[in-house]
């Protein structure tokens, strides 16, 4: 069946709709990972987006059981140049177009995705819709993404090491493997968990995860953080990132067309090495609202020169704004975890001793 992606502006690309659901609607996004894309789907931070895969041909390994970052897929629409419908791979389960119409995702394919990503990359992300019918209006959805996402209630992914209260803004799995592997003992709380709730079980750190949407909206999890600075370790990667960065003080933005796929170059500012990273995101830190006195910027963008990462210059408190567990991509950075863990027990004896 022909198929449309309108987007806000009025432009129109023509494909074909390929899935059991017809529409649509969501932020137009676009991912330059060349695999990858079931972890893209199963992102939670791509919840209430309609991506754009600029890699050419998707779906040519098919569905895995290894592979999900959730339990179901978050994207509000999926948007491919070609489609290949015999995928090949030894670990294959299901097509991608089977999983996607399981769970009422529309798939366009036949698109020129080189056109649209030129776009959106000239005019910035817009709002569309997936449809059959090229004059259907769009929609503006006002869903509560964190809500959507989070979990709804604590559970324990237990550990040898210190207690890690861990702020589920739309996580990933392999965030939470990858802290578990280094032995943290991690109690995962709800986006909008209180002071009081994260107490209970007395932490030794507190880490905010990654997630979808506007970081100023996470409004529950930017007091927690004011809480906890000064108080306990604490780490963010993504969307987590910029809530520690507002909850010092700074200031969030929302880019022109973000940082989306798999090979990003990013700049350790305190070592000078270089790293190939895994992003997704559309807001940024602005450099310009950093109180350099206390904040150190510690990477950079290689691309763009944006902030990717922040310490604090007494406290132990830092952030990164890619993903050092990948999944998909490189994994450089993923020693920032074991760094961590570092800190964290350095701190745990210290208070340790200071009590005895």
């Amino acid at each position: 069946m022909k198929g449309y992606l309108k987007l806000e502006d009025g432009s129109i690309f023509e494909g074909e709709l390929i899935s059991k659901n017809k529409k649509g609607y969501g932020e137009v996004v676009f991912t330059t990972g060349m695999t990858g894309y079931q972890e893209a789907i199963t992102d939670p931070s791509y919840a209430g987006q309609i991506v754009v895969m600029t890699y050419p041909l998707i779906g040519n390994y098919g569905i895995n059981k290894y592979d999900f970052q959730s339990e179901k897929p978050h994207i509000r629409g999926f948007v491919v140049r070609e489609y290949c419908d015999k995928p090949s791979n030894f670990q294959s389960e299901e097509s991608l177009l089977s999983y996607l119409d399981k769970h009422n995702i529309p798939v366009l394919s036949g698109i020129d995705t080189r056109a649209l990503t030129k776009k959106l990359r000239e005019n910035g992300t817009m709002r569309g819709i997936i449809t059959c019918n090229p004059d259907d209006n769009i929609e503006f959805d006002q869903t509560n993404l964190l809500e959507e996402v989070s979990t709804k209630k604590p559970y324990r992914i237990a550990g040898i090491g210190p207690k890690l209260a861990f702020i589920d803004l739309g996580t990933k799995k392999s965030i939470l493997k990858m802290l578990n592997s280094v032995g943290f003992d991690i109690y995962v709380f709800p986006y909008n968990a209180s002071y009081d709730d994260v107490m209970q079980i007395n932490p030794d750190a507190i880490f905010l995860s990654n997630g979808p949407g506007d970081p100023k909206d996470a409004v529950d999890a930017i007091e927690l953080t004011k809480h906890f600075i000064g108080m306990k370790p604490v780490l963010g990667i993504c969307l987590g990132h910029q809530i520690i960065a507002l909850a010092l003080g700074c200031n969030t933005v929302k880019m022109k067309f973000g940082h989306r796929g798999a090979n990003q170059p990013v700049k350790d500012l305190l070592t000078n090495k270089d790293y190939i990273t895994s992003q997704n995101h559309g807001y940024a830190v602005e450099e310009e609202s950093i109180d350099k006195d206390k904040i150190t910027v510690t990477h950079i963008n290689l691309n763009d020169g944006t902030v990717e990462g922040i310490m604090h210059k007494f406290l132990p408190v830092f952030s990164v704004q890619y993903h050092p567990e990948a999944c998909p991509g490189p994994r450089d950075s993923t020693d920032i975890f074991d760094k961590f863990m570092d800190i964290v027990m350095v701190y745990k004896r210290r208070f340790y001793f200071a009590e005895v």
